[in-house]
């Protein structure tokens, strides 16, 4: 019974294995290369404030933006079998909007707010028009967001006239550094509240399950009541809100909004974050923590690669090579042919035991 159980809850968990594998190489290697290399320690900032600092803190703090748009990015791959390549300027579109409406006033808390209501409500309208492009007309996903991609950071240019305005404000500053008295980078715990809002999601409605069904399977969810339209247009939806959130926190952190740099090239982390994650790139079943998994890991390969002094213009060399050997490691013909491997070995271990009685 132990050993069904155990089984079991690897048959299940399987899926974590590529990102969990790739984390902990990188642990190890940084733990040879530099036994310090993840130490944590406390100092103060600019305005005397205890902070937490080090390569950990920052691999966890730069990955923020991309791993709320992983968490997005795995829904729409699971429920349509394509992904969104128009999150990065969709990002910058919230982003320019929330800046818009912060210039419009004094900058106060309630400006703030309403400055982030608008910049959801945008992105959520731009989603639902990848979304409807998707679901109504059937326009593979790739093609249908590479509108928004080409366009995108065009009209984030318009939202603000061609400028690029700066916020000086300290609410604003904490969104993207630190809250007073709190050592934990703020971006951290916006992305541990985007996490606990999608696990109430899944934990109190059956939205999960139904994103699956659709994406295994249209024509099943559809006989079993499931609108595949529906679920699909409402995955674009949940994307965009997951892009006005990384495109306030890309903003706060820079304290201005520059729509040809904000989280430029994103898209394909998070592409490859949902890929490492071990879901499938053609929809269907998902592990969310898979691909916030993989977003760690694509960061932690980041900070390894400039702690070792990799010349910028090389870290997305490397990080290639890296991530196919992973992604190549996770595809199905490589897990079939371990599947076959371990199935070899338990017979064989199996018949061993047979013989021995």
């Amino acid at each position: 019974m132990a050993g069904k159980k155990k089984s079991t809850f690897f048959a299940n968990n399987s899926q974590l294995l590529i990102p969990l594998i790739a984390i902990a190489l990188l642990v190890i290697f940084n733990l040879f290369r530099d036994p310090s290399f993840f130490s944590v320690s406390i100092a103060s900032n600019n305005r005397g404030d205890p902070v937490l600092q080090g390569n950990l803190i920052s691999i966890l703090n730069g990955a923020s933006e991309l791993v709320i748009l992983s968490m997005g990015m795995t829904l729409v791959t699971a429920a349509s079998g394509g992904q969104d390549i128009s999150v990065g300027a969709l990002a910058a579109i919230a982003g320019s909007m929330f800046v818009k409406v912060l210039k419009s006033g004094t900058v106060t808390p309630g400006l703030i707010i309403a400055a982030f209501l608008a910049c959801c409500a945008v992105a959520m309208v731009f989603g639902a028009f990848n979304g409807t492009l998707v679901s109504v007309f059937g326009i593979q996903p790739m093609i249908a967001t590479l509108i928004l991609f080409t366009s995108g950071r065009s009209i984030a240019y318009w939202i603000n006239g061609g400028a690029t305005p700066t916020i000086e404000n300290a609410t604003i500053n904490a969104i993207g550094s630190f809250i007073p008295g709190i050592a934990i980078p703020t971006p951290i715990l916006i992305v541990a509240a985007m996490g606990i809002l999608f696990a109430l999601l899944f934990r109190f409605t059956a939205l999960g399950m139904y994103i699956q069904t659709v994406g295994i399977n249209q024509s099943a969810a559809r006989l079993n009541g499931i609108n595949p339209v529906g679920i699909k247009l409402l995955t674009f939806i949940l994307l965009g809100i997951c892009c006005a959130v990384s495109g306030v926190i890309g903003v706060s952190r820079l304290g201005l909004i520059n729509h040809e740099t904000l989280l430029i090239n994103i898209e394909m982390d998070a592409i490859l974050a949902v890929a490492i994650g071990g879901n499938n790139l053609g929809g269907g079943k998902f592990k969310m923590i898979g691909s916030v998994l993989g977003a760690y890991a694509i960061q932690a390969l980041t900070i390894t690669l400039y702690a070792m002094k990799v010349p910028s213009t090389d870290v997305k060399a490397y990080k290639a090579i890296v991530i196919i050997i992973l992604v190549v490691i996770g595809s199905p013909v490589v897990k079939a042919k371990v599947d076959q491997l371990m199935k070899k070995i338990r017979t064989g271990g199996s018949a061993e035991r047979r013989q021995s009685a």
